[in-house]
């Protein structure tokens, strides 16, 4: 079941403001703003095997990394997946897909998100994919997705879940904004990380702390993303 959300108070939110942040994964598309007839008509849903085919038409729309065909049909019946649709006039507009897992199952790349003595019997979120069309952009629509995820790893039950983080392309602006205006901090560099046209692009890991969870404790870490951001922008 999906966590019930105020979509009509997003959509209120979100068309009406100037200054909100693009959506993730929008760097070069234009931005235009259909206005939604009705708010219910904005509706959340877990994906099913038939939407297989548009779900790889939008990754591939909006994505530069090609998935492998086992992925699609993963992430659209595997229910170890949390494979979210934002859903308008019986069209996809909006997915996020993620899952829950133990936090020894965490690669290598990312061990140092928890302390693994502290955190040995705990679960993370891990947010593989997240996007929305470019004419739905700027509206809460990815706001609306991610913190439906949010409310599910937050719950009584899910309470050893204590930290969410994914990946992005260093040069993703558009979503590192995205992630770092819903608290998403950024924990390391990755060199290398990605695959895009054939040539090798960096990547960050941001992290999301939840349920009381927090970084391994250590001199530098307070001062960890003041380090990286300035080795960047420099």
């Amino acid at each position: 079941m999906v966590p019930s959300l105020d979509v009509e108070s997003y959509i209120q939110r979100y068309s009406n403001s100037k200054d909100s942040n693009r959506d993730n994964h929008d760097t070069t598309s234009p931005y235009f703003s259909p206005l939604f007839t009705s708010a219910a008509d904005l509706q959340l849903r877990f994906l099913c095997p038939s939407d297989l085919d548009q779900v790889k038409d939008l990754c591939k729309e909006w994505f530069p990394i090609q998935y492998p065909e086992a992925w699609y049909r993963d992430i659209t019946s595997d229910p170890r997946f949390y494979s979210l649709a934002a859903v308008y006039q019986s069209k996809l507009v909006g997915l996020l897909i993620a899952e829950v897992k133990q936090s020894d199952a965490i690669n290598k790349e990312d061990k140092g998100i928890l302390d693994g003595r502290m955190y040995s019997n705990c679960t993370v979120g891990y947010i593989l994919s997240l996007g929305v069309c470019s004419s739905f952009r700027r509206q809460g629509v990815a706001s609306l997705l991610l913190d439906s995820f949010l409310n599910h790893v937050t719950q009584s039950e899910n309470q050893i879940c204590k930290a969410i983080y994914l990946h992005v392309l260093t040069m993703n602006s558009a979503a590192i904004r995205f992630y770092e205006k819903h608290y998403f901090r950024l924990h390391s560099f990755l060199p290398y990380y990605y695959s895009v046209d054939g040539k090798c692009k960096d990547g960050f890991t941001y992290v999301l702390y939840i349920n009381g969870g927090h970084p391994p404790w250590g001199l530098l870490y307070p001062f960890l993303e003041t380090i990286l951001k300035y080795s960047f922008i420099h």
